[in-house]
C-alpha cells in the first residue's frame, strides 16, 4: 500500500455547498446550486450526459476556475483560503489525455525528484503494469549503446511516441502512485484506451488507492459500478446519488438509463 505524503489533506473529506459556477461573466452557469458531501476515503463516480457539469466539478476543486458563489471545502477548509500551490500539490489528477515529457523515465515519473530511492520507481511501474515494457526498452537501449543501461534513464520520446496510448495512461497512473496524495481525481482517464487496459487500470486503482478519496468522472458506466456511490449530474445540479446497485434497481433511475445507453 502506498504511503500518504506528510503535507496536504489528512482526512480527504470534500464538501460542495450550493455552488454556482460560470466560466466567463457573459456565459451561462454550468453548476447551478451543486451541493455534495463526500466522506473520507469514499469512492465516488460522477456521471451525466454531455454538458451536465462533470468536468466542472474537478476544475472547481483545483481552482482552475473560481466559484461564482457557494463554498468548496477540503477537510473543513475553504479552498479559497489555500494557496494554489498547496492545493494543487495535495491532489493527484489522472487526466483524460495522458501527458508525457521528452526526457528520462525517471523525470516523467517524478518531475520534482522527490522519491527517496529507486525502489519507489520500480514499485510504481510494476503496480501500473509497465515494468515489462520498460524492461524491453531498457534491453533495446543497452543493445544500441553496447552495454547495460539503467531502465530509469530510458528516454521517453517526444509526446511519448515509444509508448502506446494505453501505456501513456499507465504512466500517468504510475506518476499518481509516486505522488500518493490522499485525494485522487480521474477525469475520464480510461475513455480512450481499450477495455483490457481499462480493466488493468481500474484494478490497480481499486487495490492501490483503497484508502484514498477517489472522484471518477465516467465515460464508461462500467468503470464506476464498483464505486461506493455514484452521482448523476443534470444541468449542473445533483440529480441523483446512491450506491450503484441500489440505483440500478430503482424505478425511473437516471443512472440505470445511462447504464442502458452505455451498454447499447
Amino acid at each position: 500500500m502506498i504511503r500518504h505524503p506528510t503535507h496536504g489533506p489528512r482526512v480527504g473529506a470534500l464538501s460542495f455547498k450550493n455552488v454556482f459556477l460560470r466560466y466567463r461573466p457573459e456565459l451561462p452557469t454550468v453548476l447551478n446550486g451543486l451541493s455534495l458531501e463526500i466522506r473520507s476515503r469514499e469512492k465516488i463516480g460522477i456521471c451525466g450526459r454531455t454538458g451536465a457539469g462533470k468536468s466542472s466539478v474537478l476544475n472547481l476543486l483545483l481552482r482552475i476556475v473560481e466559484a461564482e458563489s457557494g463554498c468548496v471545502k477540503v477537510d473543513g477548509l475553504d479552498i479559497k483560503t489555500l494557496g494554489l500551490h498547496r492545493l494543487r500539490h495535495s491532489i493527484t489528477v489522472i487526466p483524460q489525455d495522458p501527458v508525457l515529457f521528452s526526457g528520462t523515465l525517471r523525470f516523467n515519473l517524478d518531475p520534482l525528484n522527490k522519491a527517496a530511492d529507486g525502489g519507489q520507481y520500480w514499485q510504481a511501474l510494476q503496480r501500473s503494469h509497465l515494468s515489462d515494457h520498460v524492461a524491453r526498452l531498457e534491453r533495446e537501449n543497452a543493445e544500441d549503446e553496447g552495454g547495460r543501461s539503467n531502465g530509469l534513464e530510458v528516454f521517453v520520446q517526444e509526446q511519448g511516441k515509444n509508448f502506446s496510448l494505453g501505456q501513456r495512461q499507465q504512466m500517468c497512473l504510475a506518476r499518481a502512485l509516486m505522488r500518493s496524495n490522499l485525494i485522487l481525481l480521474l477525469d475520464e482517464a480510461t475513455s480512450a484506451v481499450d477495455r483490457e487496459t481499462d480493466d488493468l487500470i481500474q484494478q490497480t486503482i481499486k487495490e492501490e488507492f483503497a484508502d484514498h478519496t477517489v472522484l471518477c468522472i465516467a465515460h464508461r458506466i462500467s468503470t464506476i459500478m464498483n464505486s461506493d456511490r455514484v452521482c448523476v449530474l443534470d444541468a449542473g445540479k445533483l440529480a441523483e446519488i446512491g450506491a450503484p446497485a441500489d440505483l440500478m434497481q430503482a424505478k425511473d433511475s437516471r443512472f440505470a438509463q445511462l447504464a442502458a445507453l452505455d451498454a447499447a
